[in-house]
């Protein structure tokens, strides 16, 4: 094919805007990827601010929790067995 013809001129016309329109694809693709990784990236830090801050509140509701079932068990006296006894059998007279 002779290079001064128009067929040519037009093929590598052509073919220019399709390099032309593929590369401008490829890079709208890699901002694309590096938006969506930026997106990720603060989405990880909010999150495993979040899992630090629950972590720190469950060590605290744990803490008040034991706390509060000391408390209880301290004021909760043991009841013997021959108290139960003897006053089961008073019933069944």
């Amino acid at each position: 094919m002779d290079r001064n013809s128009d067929e040519y001129r037009q093929r590598r016309e052509r073919n220019n805007m399709a390099v032309k329109k593929s590369r401008l694809k490829s890079k709208q693709k890699a901002q694309d990827t590096l938006q969506r990784v930026n997106q990720l990236k603060e989405e990880n830090e909010r999150l495993e601010a979040k899992i630090k801050l629950l972590t720190k509140e469950l060590s605290v509701l744990k803490d008040l929790f034991l706390e509060h079932a000391h408390t209880l068990a301290d004021k909760v006296q043991p009841v013997s067995t021959e108290a139960t006894t003897t006053h089961s059998d008073n019933t069944g007279q």
